[in-house]
């Protein structure tokens, strides 16, 4: 335990002296400690692909991640951020992992069910473990919480989506890798090879073996996008399973590849700052490659 406060205070004295010395002393501390981290940006892109089934083109998919509510992200911003999402009318909404910081220490989780009851999606709205909703005993608690928010969370696991006309893809989930027990195999056994697959994977440098599995794209959360990038250097911290990919698109693998799309996440962890990586919402429309 006293490494780990250590190591919290050691990473906030480097952020604190970092921000400094890019040039904005006191105001850039108050910037990167109460302003940035409410600096929510919605990012839209779009992702073809040969094998998308054509019955689901134009699929609106909303990915979220990393409230580590708790710790600086509040109720009330996870209020505005389900009416900002719904706004999109999503197909699909998809959470991956790390809904509280410290689940064991989180006052009221049963306070977070009528808030995320509130997201609308057509076919479905599916979730899978990050470190964090492990750490702190949290594993039970994570579980009957996003169940009883309708989301299916997926624990190495797929499930099959099928379209009026026939066609169909799969949504498949990881465990976390830090704290859970990711099986990557077990997750895509029952998937036919040539199927269209989504991954859900928390820690995004799983994703140098999802490409060998014939998973299509991969989407995963953990890295903050460095939480802090300073200029001409970049990210400041890049946690375990988050080094070799931190923010965007990737593609990986020669031969179909795989492409990653790794999300910024919309809380802090460790450190009470963002700065030059701001919260992120993420709006995909996905389309079948003509």
């Amino acid at each position: 335990m006293p490494k780990k406060v250590a190591r919290r205070t050691f990473l906030k004295r480097v952020a604190s002296i970092l921000l400094t010395a890019f040039g904005a002393g006191t105001g850039g501390y108050f910037y990167a400690n109460k302003i940035e981290p409410s600096l929510l940006e919605i990012t839209k892109h779009s992702f073809s692909h040969p094998q998308f089934p054509a019955g689901f083109d134009g699929l609106k998919v909303v990915q979220f991640s990393d409230t580590h509510l708790g710790f600086q992200y509040e109720l009330s911003q996870l209020e505005t951020l389900v009416k900002k999402i719904n706004h999109f009318h999503p197909d699909i909404i998809f959470f991956t992992g790390d809904l509280m910081d410290e689940p064991n220490r989180y006052k009221s989780p049963s306070s977070i069910i009528p808030i995320l009851t509130e997201l609308k999606a057509k076919i479905g709205k599916f979730a899978i473990y990050g470190n964090h909703d492990h750490g702190g005993y949290g594993s039970d608690i994570y579980k009957e919480l996003m169940e009883q928010s309708g989301f299916q969370l997926l624990l190495n696991q797929a499930s099959r989506i099928d379209s009026p006309t026939g066609e169909h893809f799969y949504v498949a989930g990881v465990d976390d890798a830090m704290l859970g027990r990711p099986d990557l195999e077990l997750t895509l056994r029952d998937v036919p090879h040539e199927s269209f697959k989504i991954l859900l994977c928390h820690e995004p440098d799983l994703a140098d073996a999802a490409s060998e599995l014939n998973v299509h794209l991969q989407l995963s959360g953990h890295s903050h996008g460095g939480q802090i990038k300073i200029p001409f250097l970049g990210p400041l911290v890049k946690p375990p399973l988050a080094k070799i990919y931190n923010e965007g698109f990737y593609s990986i693998g020669n031969q179909n590849p795989l492409t990653l799309y790794v999300n910024r996440g919309l809380g802090t962890t460790r450190m009470p700052f963002r700065f030059l990586s701001k919260p992120e919402l993420t709006v995909f429309t996905l389309k079948k490659d003509k």
